[in-house]
């Protein structure tokens, strides 16, 4: 374990303070980028100091009072540059600092952070602008890692952070502590965000690359909030589902980087201590018996995880939750995800049945082709399954996922006597 003062260390606690941190300077001068740059201000005081000193007893309390301290006199900066009000204006004036240091004392982190949350992904923001602003100020990610992420220029991606935190200020969103009804709008909402995050992360590749440290990233900020909230079912399930599907990074890759589908994983792979947390978790929330479709995806994830080989799965019981999860949240993708397990129970043309009614909905989703591809593959259909893998490569969100489809394209080519076709 790193000593304190090894700059590692000191690294890893800045990251780990910097969601209360900056919640609270946010709550206390109304500035996202007046926080974030308070915030990198102290980081930078910490980088100087504790290597040398080590850190103080109350790490997150420290940054939190060094940063206010320099957003102060950043304030102070540029009041001496603006015109003064009219005297009517600011007589019989108290001075605000002492009630600035009052509200920092008394604050409560448990609000801040939740909405420092919720304000990265207000309503009135696109899912891209609400996931790259939550990297940016809750997790503290560089413009250049999100930029490579999104596969955008660094310069595209400052924009839309920017115009991300100006449509925030329009807003004036208020700051005031949310009641129960409002807590759990924003909790849904905060969710809903976190799992988009944890997306992002999910379909990378390489282990150490920027998407997939986002799956890190989105674990941590369930963490967070299951800490706040800790009676919140569908938190317990959130977090169960990442870890469950996280648990399987190691297996879903091969050694050049293409997909493995999940019947055929080396599950010996797959991180057990992981598994195991997740199907605590995932059973204490169902205790509360308030079931919400985080709870429903996480158990049809603890089926596979708690399926020793391929053919020990419990395909009857998936498709049931699916049934219940298409109750429960209704969607062209969860039918389709259902009839993969309908498939697994009654064979290839019930389930293309199923899928018929969704091209429509879904003709623009890279994993509808895929799915019928194979369902036409297995009923002897070559080349149906070819036109249908086809519009799958052309859809593809990654370079695996294109590389994936094209061995069952080349595959079909080869049986039909055809040479391969580059798509």
């Amino acid at each position: 374990m790193a000593a304190p003062t090894d700059p590692a260390w000191v690294e890893a606690r800045l990251v780990a303070a910097r969601p209360r941190a900056v919640a609270a300077l946010l709550r206390y001068f109304r500035d996202l980028d007046l926080a974030e740059e308070a915030y990198q201000e102290a980081c930078l005081r910490a980088l100087r100091t504790w290597p040398e000193k080590g850190p103080p007893r109350d790490a997150d309390g420290w940054l939190i009072m060094v940063g206010r301290n320099a957003a102060l006199d950043q304030v102070r900066r540029r009041a001496k540059t603006t015109e003064l009000p009219h005297e009517a204006e600011i007589s019989d004036r108290r001075d605000v600092e002492p009630d600035m240091a009052e509200r920092l004392d008394a604050a409560d982190y448990r609000d801040d952070i939740l909405r420092l949350l919720f304000i990265c992904c207000h309503p009135d923001l696109p899912a891209t602008q609400q996931i790259a602003l939550a990297l940016r100020i809750v997790c503290g990610l560089t413009v250049r890692q999100i930029a490579r992420a999104f596969l955008v220029g660094d310069r595209a991606m400052e924009q839309r952070i920017t115009r991300a935190k100006a449509s925030i200020a329009r807003a004036r969103v208020p700051f005031e502590s949310p009641g129960p009804a409002e807590r759990a709008e924003r909790l849904a909402a905060v969710t809903a965000m976190i799992y988009l995050v944890f997306n992002e992360g999910y379909t990378d590749a390489d282990p150490a690359g920027d998407r997939a440290a986002f799956c890190a990233e989105a674990i941590r900020l369930a963490r967070l909030l299951l800490r706040m909230f800790p009676a919140e079912a569908e938190l317990m399930g959130l977090l169960a589902l990442m870890l469950l599907q996280h648990s399987r990074q190691r297996a879903r890759f091969d050694a050049d980087g293409l997909p493995v589908l999940l019947d055929d994983q080396d599950r010996t792979l797959w991180n057990r201590a992981a598994i195991g947390e997740a199907l605590a978790l995932l059973d204490k929330a169902l205790r509360h018996r308030r079931p919400g479709r985080y709870q429903i995806q996480a158990a049809i994830a603890a089926s596979h995880a708690r399926a020793a080989r391929p053919q020990d799965t419990d395909w009857a019981g998936i498709e049931r939750l699916y049934a219940a999860l298409e109750s429960h949240a209704p969607s062209p993708v969860v039918r389709l995800n259902r009839a993969v397990a309908v498939s697994k129970l009654y064979g290839a043309k019930r389930a293309l049945d199923m899928v018929a009614p969704l091209a429509e909905a879904l003709d623009g989703y890279f994993y509808f082709h895929g799915v019928r591809g194979a369902l036409l593959d297995q009923l002897g259909r070559p080349a149906e399954a070819r036109d249908a893998f086809g519009r799958a490569v052309a859809l593809a969100g990654t370079p695996a996922e294109a590389a994936h489809i094209r061995q069952h394209l080349d595959r079909l080519a080869g049986e039909a006597g055809d040479s391969p076709k580059k798509i």
